[in-house]
């Protein structure tokens, strides 16, 4: 069994309405992180990645680059105890 880490982002840049949080689903459940991704009211989006360590890392990687439309500015991840997140959602 791998190491489970999670990690707590906040993404910045035009990131609202240009399919991040559904493309960061659908590349999460690709990499088998469980967690989930919504939208916050000052234009950030904000998500939680857990799983192996190794997985967990390029999700973050991926954050910087995010949707073919978005336009990433800042990404701000911080690493936490795993909380037992199963599956990856969008949450309003």
């Amino acid at each position: 069994m791998t190491e489970r880490t999670r990690a707590h982002v906040f993404v910045s840049g035009t990131v609202q309405g240009v399919y991040y949080r559904a493309t960061t689903r659908d590349t999460a459940r690709d990499a088998g992180v469980d967690g989930w991704v919504k939208n916050l009211e000052d234009g950030r989006v904000e998500a939680v990645f857990e799983g192996p360590e190794e997985a967990v890392e390029s999700m973050v990687e991926w954050c910087h680059e995010g949707s073919p439309a978005a336009d990433v500015s800042d990404v701000q991840a911080e690493f936490e105890a795993p909380e037992g997140e199963d599956g990856f959602e969008i949450r309003y």
